[in-house]
């Protein structure tokens, strides 16, 4: 570990996350964005990857916005409140989606509503997480792939389960987020800075965009197979996804890997190494794991390579080749 993060690594909130089980909170801006209309689900199935069309009131999803290369704009989360679906993306993708679903506005009865400075999601993560929001907001049934609504304050709050890590992710007007960060942190919650919550993403397995993935990236190489339907109907890209699909193979795929040395020196854009020599990857995001006592890495392992167990290099440290996430 170098001598920068040592410095300033809080490593007694890790401690209380990892090893007490502590709740914590991910508060970074989320973009938001509501579609409705007669046609939206005729529209938003040609532009996403899942079938918003099975989609029922109170659902939420994972998909995909990709281009008719079937490379990456965006990972979204879709939920639908009444008539209306609330895409959730991050703050690096949110103009992205918005100016790719606007375009259809003139198209037909499609409506597009920007509400990112009007609502806001605060994750609460951990084994622990129902419990907490249940004692700040009340008792809520929150069933998988699904959301709740609740009265608190004088406002609807939405809930759903966050996927990954676990917990629950609270929709609340954007005038209350500091209000409801300071009731998680009074009953209990974690708010780790920037860098804590750096590490706890990568040993969680989250990418990120601009990081981990970009608009290089074909969709189904970040391994998230909840964001595809390989039933429903055209869309943008769709050819290229489901011929990676049936063809039974990626070229590359976002995994883990674990160096052997504690010591590890490593960067973002490391090229990995096979044992014979020959380009295996390459790294995105990188931290040093207190919990597992080990340098990892997120990276994009060539599919000759992907393998649990593959002993690869960077320069001459060796490392393993592992599933995300390092730790449930």
């Amino acid at each position: 570990m170098d001598k920068s993060f040592r410095e300033t690594f809080d490593l007694d909130t890790y401690s209380a996350i990892r090893d007490a089980g502590k709740p914590w909170l991910r508060s970074a801006k989320t973009g938001l964005i509501a579609v409705s209309g007669n046609e939206a689900v005729q529209f938003l199935n040609g532009l996403i990857t899942n079938d918003i069309a099975k989609l029922e009131e109170g659902g939420v999803m994972l998909a995909a916005f990709p281009n008719a290369k079937g490379r990456l704009i965006a990972v979204v989360r879709v939920s639908r409140e009444g008539d209306k679906f609330i895409f959730a993306t991050e703050e690096s993708t949110y103009k992205s989606v918005l100016s790719n679903l606007e375009r259809f506005t003139l198209a037909g009865d499609f409506k597009v509503e920007d509400q990112t400075e009007d609502r806001s999601v605060v994750s609460v993560l951990g084994e622990s997480a129902v419990q907490l929001v249940s004692e700040v907001l009340g008792e809520f049934e929150l069933e998988e792939g699904r959301s709740a609504k609740i009265e608190f304050g004088g406002a609807e709050v939405y809930v759903s389960n966050a996927s990954r890590p676990a917990g629950v992710d609270v929709w609340v007007p954007s005038s209350g987020r500091e209000t409801i960060i300071a009731d998680f942190v009074s009953a209990g919650a974690a708010d780790p800075d920037a860098l804590l919550t750096e590490v706890l993403r990568i040993e969680s397995g989250i990418p990120k965009y601009g990081i981990d993935m970009n608009e290089e990236t074909v969709v189904p190489e970040i391994g998230l197979e909840e964001l595809i339907s390989y039933q429903k109907g055209c869309y943008i890209g769709q050819e290229v996804i489901a011929r990676i699909h049936f063809r039974g193979k990626v070229a590359k795929e976002l995994k883990g890997v674990v160096f052997d040395a504690p010591e590890a020196i490593l960067q973002t854009g490391d090229e990995l190494i096979s044992q014979d020599d020959r380009n295996a990857g390459v790294v995105t995001s990188k931290a040093y794991s207190p919990k597992l006592k080990k340098h990892i890495a997120m990276a994009y392992v060539r599919n000759a390579f992907i393998e649990n167990g593959t002993e690869l290099r960077v320069e001459q440290q060796t490392c393993r080749v592992v599933d995300l996430p390092f730790i449930e």
